[in-house]
């Protein structure tokens, strides 16, 4: 089974086009969030990121589809010229039964298996409201080039509190951070260490395997 989750981080006024695109390749489960941007001024001109309203769009789609959303990302949004977003995939593990894998792909063949070259990773780091700036700074003094904030709210129970310092039932932030995989474990580790379990952050940290990316060529220049 090879199927993946996309996510395209993008200003929230070229939403509808990105969705358009999903549309188009026949992707499937289609969300939006919320966020914005953290990159400072000093990268503005190098990343292309800046404090404007962001979108975060995912879909499932298969191999094909990823690919041709891919092609038409670069063809109709310029996705690889530093400005215009990032655009990545998640490969998945598992579905939970065949209605749902009839679901993701319209029953069309999912077959073979994910990409496991992971040249990135997207960090995800958990938060409580109002940390995002100090949660960024750390990680950016560990080679962050920057991330987009979403705004969320926990279910947690009593005894997260009690274990790990951090009242999951209170307002969210949540970072999304790509990341080289190498670099990843310093930025992890500058944020559990200085914003962790125990901290007024609170920040719970982990990382998922990225296997295909666009929007990131002048950093990677």
């Amino acid at each position: 089974m090879e199927l993946y989750y996309l996510i395209a981080i993008i200003d929230r006024d070229r939403t509808a086009r990105m969705t358009q695109l999903y549309q188009a390749a026949g992707a499937r489960t289609i969300l939006t969030k919320l966020g914005r941007g953290t990159a400072t001024s000093e990268q503005l001109s190098v990343y292309g990121l800046d404090e404007t309203p962001k979108a975060v769009v995912g879909a499932v789609a298969g191999a094909d589809g990823a690919r041709q959303i891919f092609r038409a990302a670069r063809r109709k949004l310029l996705i690889d010229i530093p400005g215009n977003g990032i655009l990545m995939t998640v490969p998945i593990k598992s579905v939970a039964g065949g209605r749902t894998l009839a679901y993701l792909t319209e029953n069309t063949s999912a077959g073979g298996t994910p990409s496991m070259e992971f040249s990135h990773e997207l960090i995800i780091v958990v938060l409580n409201e109002g940390y995002s700036d100090y949660v960024m700074d750390l990680a950016r003094a560990a080679g962050a080039a920057g991330g987009t904030v979403l705004h969320a709210k926990g279910t947690g129970v009593r005894q997260d509190e009690r274990f790990f310092g951090v009242r999951l039932a209170d307002a969210k932030d949540m970072i999304y951070i790509v990341a080289r995989a190498e670099e990843k474990a310093a930025i992890m580790r500058a944020i559990n260490d200085g914003a962790g379990p125990g901290t007024k952050p609170g920040a719970i940290c982990f990382s998922l395997p990225v296997s295909a990316i666009a929007g990131l060529r002048e950093k990677e220049d």
